[in-house]
């Protein structure tokens, strides 16, 4: 009977069973044992933390082998170098108006609402923001002077540039490239399957990443920018299910609830996670297999989104600015916020990669304006817990942009979005991870 419940159970259900039963472990041990050591030695910062990061460990491991076979494949296949500028500039395009939205919704929902208060700017406030790179460095080194380094540092900038060379290259030496191309295919297939393997121990590690969350992330976090928190996670809601959904149907006619509904896993693993590079292996999988991308796009796209589109990070980095100059009380004109959309939406791509990226861009941001970076010391607090919503909404946003560009280049199949086509292509993630427990 047990085991026939937990067939019955889809991964969704599993992850959800794992989100809540963590949170709820994490805060009664976090009020039954408040200043105990020996829950926080063996178990939050043993047992749950090793189970929590070996999960992302094991997710982080197939993001370079993956971003770089997965792209090599799709380049081989845009043989015309018009097609592979035509697919980049749309993409870009499209990244960069999200983020733009994503800014201006954020601002003016800030402004409205009006979260800052005057009182905070008596508590202590000490931030040191680190330096952004300037956009000439960042440019120069997109093109990877060592390849291997590249690979082994997962600088996806890097990664995909190079991936993009080979794949091209592939694709222009005849037969041989043929021959290199279908072992890149059968690569491919290999490390999906590693993607599926990987898929079963997901409730397990959300379930230590929440416990340890609930144990070390207590209410009194929140404090007095409570408001602000909810603010932007108003901002965030609205973003990932009003305005990508309404982009979605308004560019390529599709359901909006049917995209939303396959999202879920892809949330909840970015939301857990709180890294798109970390999902990316599922966001890929998702893409191809449940909304009816072909890899071509996909795998040029999402990596590409993971690394510079960060719509979630703008909306933060619009009630934060609007939220510190309130508590300076400093007024922003026109001008100021024009510039603080025009700098957040370019510096998405000039510090795409960088460690502590969302930080360092809302620095950028608060210097362009003339407000003090120590008000960041703020909302540092409750960033982690907006850190996760903001993951799952750019993953979203990656996947939106996705399906509109692939259906625009006729490189996607409605049947299988519409869950129609049965067959392999159409195989949810239930399916496989059900299929890999029989295989095993």
């Amino acid at each position: 009977m047990a085991i026939s419940i937990k067939n019955k159970l889809g991964l969704t259900s599993k992850i959800l069973i794992g989100m809540g039963t963590g949170i709820v472990l994490g805060l009664i041990l976090r009020n039954a044992f408040p200043e105990s050591d020996i829950v926080k030695d063996y178990i939050t910062e043993g047992f749950l933390h090793v189970i929590g990061t070996i999960f992302i460990s094991s997710l982080k491991m197939l993001v370079v082998p993956l971003v770089f076979i997965s792209l090599v494949c799709g380049t081989c296949s845009l043989s015309e170098p018009s097609k592979l500028g035509r697919l980049g500039g749309k993409t870009l395009a499209f990244y960069l108006f999200t983020t733009a939205i994503a800014l201006v919704v954020a601002i003016v929902s800030a402004v409205l609402i009006h979260p800052g208060n005057a009182s905070l700017a008596s508590e202590k406030m000490e931030y040191i923001a680190k330096e952004a790179p300037s956009l000439s460095s960042v440019i120069i080194n997109i093109v990877p002077t060592n390849p291997m380094q590249a690979l082994s540092e997962g600088n996806m900038l890097q990664i995909i540039i190079f991936a993009v060379i080979f794949g091209f290259a592939i694709a222009h030496i005849g037969e041989r490239g043929k021959r290199v191309a279908a072992l890149f295919e059968d690569l491919n297939e290999v490390i999906m399957r590693v993607v599926t393997l990987i898929m079963q121990l997901a409730p397990y590690g959300v379930f230590a990443l929440m416990a340890k969350l609930a144990l070390t992330l207590g209410l009194e976090t929140f404090g007095s920018v409570v408001k602000y928190f909810f603010v932007v996670l108003g901002v965030l809601l609205v973003h990932a299910f009003i305005v990508y959904p309404t982009l979605l149907k308004l560019f390529s006619g599709l359901n909006p609830l049917i995209f939303i509904r396959k999202m879920r896993d892809v949330q909840l693993f970015a939301f857990s996670t709180a890294s798109s590079n970390a999902t990316l292996p599922i966001t890929i999988e998702a893409s191809e297999h449940r909304l009816g991308v072909d890899n071509k796009i996909a795998a040029f796209t999402l990596p590409l989104g993971a690394t510079i589109n960060m719509d979630g990070t703008a909306i933060m980095q619009g009630v934060a600015t609007v939220f510190i100059a309130q508590v300076f009380g400093i007024e922003l004109s026109l001008t100021d916020y024009a510039a603080v959309v025009v700098t957040a939406t370019l510096a998405s791509i000039g510090t795409a990669g960088v460690p502590g990226v969302g930080l360092i861009m809302l620095a950028m941001v608060l210097n362009q304006v003339g407000l003090p970076v120590e008000g960041i010391a703020l909302i540092i607090g409750v960033d982690r817990l907006l850190d996760m919503v903001r993951t799952a909404v750019n993953v979203t946003g990656d996947c939106v942009a996705t399906v509109i560009i692939a259906k625009s280049e006729g490189e996607f199949n409605e049947q299988v979005f519409n869950n129609t086509q049965a067959g392999k292509a159409a195989r949810s993630f239930d399916e496989q991870v059900h299929h890999s427990d029989k295989s095993n």
